[in-house]
């Protein structure tokens, strides 16, 4: 065989990473040789929760799996043993792990409900790797994953996926498969990647399609149950199998709208200490059910998410943290024309990451940089004239923050500053402003919005020039109201991006289509429209501004 890695096309990807029946299954003869010949064996498949990697580095990535022969078990454990397990792993140059490269053996614990992450440096640099798991007679999935680019060279083109908020009930995870089919480079997940809720509390217009096992998430053994089961989902898995993955949480996987110690306000951990115990169960749940470093395992009800990855001369990749260190949301949270909010002492980061942020900005240079978040950027009022209402959730709450971290990448001189978000259930296009109420100042950024992968049910298609929020901030440039995500691919260049819809996700199996696709020149701040879908869906009664940002709203609040 060739000593290069030949490029996938779409039929051997799909082979290659178990998309298509049966092909998770075959067994090699070198994987089975590495297997001990008294490894304790399941008493059925073990990877029913698929593999995963993550957090690429120009040298490396971790690897991840978690056995469990029965998902859903009520105790969180999957239905393991109550032993540790020898997993063997292996990753290779080829799909067919004709040319292995690295092999080695890690221990399943039960004290981590059976999870495994093998972090791995001394690789090559923008390289493909295919990788598996065995224990016992069990073969896992093989996943596809690659290493970032030499830091002193740009590399080709980089494709990213990025998605947010799956809430299991509300839909069918097509748009995960969706993405999966797009071969990526790398998919960031922006939070809400599963929700607390128990069945029956957030139901959508015409009811659920699925629904949630067990209670409402505080103890270990509920989050751990809930990750399982979102875990089991094959649309999912085939996303995570794709490609390597960068995640950071949001509110829902705790609680609804949490800020730091402070719990949402009808809480089922109302007192501060119960809080911190179910936070410390939900990040251990966490860490152990993705794709992170050590660096990101929890200590109690603390957490290490915000991180940067180099992806070569090309890209730096600033992946925050909006909910552990920022104040609690001013004025009693929800849409408000509220002064507490522009106080300079009110931070969504903290102080210690937003000094991480700021020397990044100043320390690592690279053609673009890119902001990988939760909350709404950008400014957005909903009420036309010298009233303003905004959202104390998103960045409108800490307007200082704000303005401190846009300053910051000016004053860096950083070349293309581009917000990644998620949280709003809606695709969102904008420019980022100096001066939010002077629309001809001068544009500072981009920001894009990805909407959710079912959250709130179906949506609807819509022409973005009707919706009043972009009349009421003319820096917005984009609104659609389907389920989805956002495909860009960042050259040195440009950046292309295409917002990707999906029809329907209250059955499975709808196609993807691109709704809109902007550019984002290098060195031009903001975003281009270059590609508009002209609407698709079926007419409906006409709504005025107010029903259309009231229905707007009501998207994006949960219960």
């Amino acid at each position: 065989m060739a000593d290069f890695v030949r490029p996938l096309d779409r039929r051997s990807f799909l082979a290659a990473t178990g998309l298509t029946v049966g092909a998770a299954t075959l067994a090699t003869p070198a994987l089975a040789q590495a297997a001990p010949g008294r490894a304790p064996v399941p008493a059925g498949d073990p990877f029913t929760l698929g593999v995963a990697s993550g957090d690429p580095d120009h040298d490396g990535f971790v690897l991840w799996t978690r056995l469990a022969v029965n998902p859903l078990a009520e105790d969180g454990f999957g239905g393991m043993p109550a032993r540790t397990l020898p997993v063997q792993w292996e990753i290779s140059t080829d799909e067919r792990f004709r040319r292995i490269e690295r092999r080695g053996t890690a221990a399943a614990r039960p004290a981590s409900a059976h999870a495994v992450h093998v972090e791995l440096g001394g690789l090559r640099p923008g390289r493909e790797y295919w990788y598996r798991f065995r224990t016992g007679r069990h073969i896992s999935p093989v996943g596809r994953t690659r290493t970032t680019p030499h830091p002193a060279t740009y590399g080709p083109a980089l494709t990213m996926g990025f998605v947010s908020c799956s809430q299991f009930e509300h839909g069918y995870f097509t748009a995960y498969r969706r993405l999966a089919e797009e071969n990526p480079d790398l998919v960031l997940h922006l939070g809400d990647y599963q929700y607390e809720y128990k069945k029956g509390v957030y139901v959508i217009a015409g009811g659920n399609v699925r629904d949630h096992d067990g209670p409402e998430t505080v103890t270990l053994a509920n989050y751990r149950l809930r990750h399982a089961q979102y875990k089991s989902d094959t649309d999912l898995q085939a996303a995570h199998r794709a490609a390597p993955w960068l995640v950071v949480f949001d509110d829902h996987e705790i609680e609804n709208n949490w800020a730091d110690d402070v719990p949402e306000a009808n809480s089922d951990t109302p007192d501060p200490a119960a809080f911190r115990a179910r936070r410390a169960a939900a990040f251990r749940a966490y860490y152990e059910n993705m794709p992170l470093r050590r660096r990101s395992l929890p200590n109690g009800p603390d957490m290490q998410v915000y991180r940067r990855v180099q992806w070569g001369r090309l890209a730096n990749l600033h992946m925050l943290d909006t909910r552990q260190f920022r104040d609690d949301q001013a004025c009693g949270d929800g849409y408000k024309d509220c002064a507490d909010a522009s106080d300079p002492k009110r931070s969504i980061t903290g102080a210690r990451q937003e000094k991480w942020l700021l020397d990044g900005f100043r320390r690592h240079r690279a053609r673009w940089d890119i902001l990988g978040q939760q909350v709404f950027f950008a400014q957005r009022d909903n009420t036309a004239g010298p009233v303003k209402k905004t959202s104390m959730d998103a960045w409108d709450g800490y307007v200082a923050s704000r303005d401190r971290i846009q300053k910051g990448w000016q004053s860096a001189k950083v070349r293309n500053p581009v917000v990644l978000t998620g949280d709003v259930h809606a695709h969102w296009a904008g420019d980022l402003k100096a001066n939010y109420d002077d629309p001809e100042s001068r544009t500072v950024g981009s920001e894009l919005v990805c909407t959710s992968v079912t959250s709130t049910g179906d949506g609807k298609d819509s022409n973005p020039a009707d919706h009043p929020y972009l009349k009421i901030n003319p820096h917005l440039k984009f609104y659609n109201n389907q389920r989805g995500y956002v495909m860009t691919t960042i050259g040195k260049d440009e950046m292309k991006v295409d917002f990707k819809t999906l029809p329907y996700v209250r059955t499975p199996g709808a196609e993807i289509s691109t709704k809109a696709t902007f550019v984002i020149e290098d060195g031009v701040p903001g975003v281009n429209q270059t590609y508009l879908r002209p609407l698709m869906s079926a007419k409906s009664a006409p709504r005025t501004d107010q029903q259309l940002i009231d229905e707007t709203v009501r998207n994006e609040t949960q219960p």
